[in-house]
């Protein structure tokens, strides 16, 4: 269970990291480590109850943040692009 409160403690870091970024990309990052903090949770707590059905949320939760991180750093190239033109 201590693994469970260190996990949370270094999501807490990780939203404060997110939150002060001085750029964009900073933020994205923070955003990358907090969903990957959020599946560690999700498996910790699997494998602490012995629930096999939380795993397969953590592999949702994984695929959706690769997903969404990987569509927010296309639009905000295409966007930096965008400016550069003008």
């Amino acid at each position: 269970m201590y693994v469970l409160w260190i996990l949370s403690a270094f999501l807490a870091l990780f939203i404060v990291r997110a939150a002060q970024g001085p750029s964009v990309w900073d933020r994205l990052l923070g955003l990358s480590l907090i969903s990957t903090k959020i599946i560690l949770i999700i498996v910790v707590f699997a494998s602490v109850y012995d629930t096999a059905y939380l795993l397969d949320y953590a592999i949702v939760q994984a695929l959706l943040g690769f997903i969404s991180i990987v569509f927010t750093a296309l639009f905000l190239l295409e966007r930096m692009k965008a400016r550069r033109v003008r």
